[in-house]
């Protein structure tokens, strides 16, 4: 059984164009397959919103990754400008990330338990105070835009998708990140056999062989062919983490509405050099909702 419940809330103000608008942000915590994992609940002031759902990467968090030029974070500067375009947002930690490790460490994290935990987050919003529960959209980057392909597929709830520079062919972008050797040793692992893997950027993360044996099985490409609601999928020319071609895949097999829309960015959007290209991204996603909206 799913349910939630609010462990905390904040007011904050938001400053757009030389106004502050009122935004509320609450912590809430949900259950999901017998676990609680947690998320913020971004709502802008006054009636009942369209709410989105964001769903973080891979060794991500709810905020998402913060730069000098992103200090809110991705996600947490996302969800101030959706609030700002009228759009309320939940933001979560997957079971095993972020501040959602009470109950499952995060080498234990798998795909299918963070699908899991995003059909959980809609179950939340159809029924959640202040927000329009049969006006739900997604945000996935990353492997959140896997898990994010799945969870639209197999709920078909989504009024729209946007897939930011999402994994398309998970056994080549992890065998990327980990290299031939970690991967084989990964592959060969028991499901609760812990692996300790070495990232790119020289930090060492453990996970389960059952992680390894979502890689082999995981299929976002046949889960968005499930979804035929209307898809934005946004992708770096520049990322070498998921390649632009698989964009293209998403496209190929998403029979609906859909927009695509490419810029010159690497995996993070640039954001350790600007944060240009965030916003412009983040632009052209309100615009798609906004225009599912109007429909």
């Amino acid at each position: 059984m799913r349910s939630a419940n609010v462990i905390g809330s904040a007011c904050i103000a938001l400053m757009t164009s030389g106004m502050a608008l009122a935004d509320v942000e609450e912590v809430v915590s949900i259950s999901s397959g017998g676990q609680d994992f947690l998320g913020t609940m971004s709502r802008p002031d006054g009636d009942a919103s369209p709410v989105v759902l964001l769903m973080h990467g891979f060794t991500g968090k709810r905020d998402e990754l913060a730069t000098k030029h992103v200090p809110a974070g991705v996600f947490g500067h996302t969800a101030s400008r959706l609030a700002d375009a009228g759009y309320a947002s939940l933001r979560i930690d997957f079971r095993g990330s972020g501040e959602s490790t009470a109950d499952l460490e995060f080498a234990e994290t798998t795909f299918e338990g963070q699908i899991q935990d995003g059909l959980a987050a809609i179950d939340y919003l159809k029924t959640a105070e202040n927000v329009q529960g049969d006006e739900i959209y997604i945000i996935g980057w990353s492997q959140g835009g896997l898990v994010a392909s799945a969870v639209a597929g197999r709920s078909d709830t989504p009024v729209a998708v946007a897939l930011w520079n999402a994994v398309s062919d998970p056994q080549k972008t992890f065998g990327t990140l980990f290299g031939a050797e970690q991967m084989a040793e990964g592959m060969q692992a028991q499901p609760e056999q812990t692996v300790t893997v070495t990232l790119p950027w020289d930090v060492d993360i453990q996970l389960n062989g059952s992680f390894f044996d979502g890689i082999e099985a995981a299929n976002p490409i046949a889960e968005i062919a499930s979804y035929s609601g209307p898809l934005f999928v946004a992708q770096g020319s520049a990322d070498t983490v998921v390649y632009p071609e698989g964009a293209q895949s998403f496209l190929e097999a998403h029979d609906g509405p859909e927009t695509f829309w490419q810029y010159d960015m690497d995996h993070v959007f640039n954001i350790f050099t600007n944060g240009e290209a965030l916003e412009q991204m983040i632009d052209q996603t309100i615009i798609f909702f906004e225009a599912q909206n109007s429909n």
